[in-house]
């Protein structure tokens, strides 16, 4: 995707399969807010082309797509990425025998990864898969039963992008619900610059600065 109309266009045909917004956020790379406004704006009569906004259009969010497609779309190229976030992660805990995915993206992934650690692996659904609208925390995420369990195991989690933090932060609280420990997390493109979250060190190859947005 090149331009903020081809997010448009790939967000309005993932609606049209049925993907709620959170899953159109989680495909697209995005913000659960830059799905609703690619979604909501792919159905107004607008021109799109020259990027103008109507009165009634909520603002455009600040966010960045990150496009790993190219990685993706060939095993080869996914399995190097994967050694290099595997190579990431290797100094921490000698007796590690676990890695989470966090689906949908991240489980392709962490397979990957936890091929190049001999760990087993274990992948979790976060809540944002069932988001529409609203208070997202009225929902809850899962761990799939057709892979390894979480109880009383050290873990590393593995995702392809953070851009809020708040999925990777989700994934850490319910591993130690489940009696699991995390010792540290990785991603290919980290959009917020995280060292840790939630005390758990986070580390990425790639991470994406906003230079138009200033925290004061």
């Amino acid at each position: 995707m090149k331009n903020v109309d081809d997010l448009i266009e790939g967000a309005a045909e993932l609606a049209d399969q049925g993907l709620s917004r959170g899953e159109i956020a989680d495909e697209l790379n995005v913000s659960r807010e830059t799905a609703s406004w690619l979604v909501d704006r792919s159905g107004l009569d607008t021109d799109t082309e020259s990027g103008g906004q109507t009165a009634s259009e909520p603002s455009r969010p600040q966010d960045v797509h990150v496009d790993w497609s190219a990685i993706g779309r060939d095993s080869r190229r996914l399995n190097a990425i994967a050694v290099a976030m595997a190579d990431l992660l290797a100094k921490h805990g000698e007796d590690v025998d676990l890695t989470v995915g966090i689906e949908k993206a991240g489980g392709p992934v962490a397979a990957l990864v936890a091929r190049e650690l001999e760990t087993d692996l274990a992948t979790y659904a976060p809540a944002k898969h069932q988001w529409e609208e609203g208070d997202i925390a009225e929902l809850t995420g899962s761990f799939s039963r057709n892979f390894a369990g979480i109880r009383d195991r050290e873990c590393y989690v593995v995702d392809d992008t953070i851009t809020s933090g708040t999925t990777m932060s989700e994934t850490i609280e319910a591993i130690r619900t489940e009696g699991g420990e995390p010792l540290a997390c990785v991603v290919l493109a980290d959009k917020q610059g995280l060292d840790d979250l939630d005390g758990v060190p986070v580390y990425s190859l790639l991470q994406v600065i906003n230079v138009g947005r200033h925290d004061a």
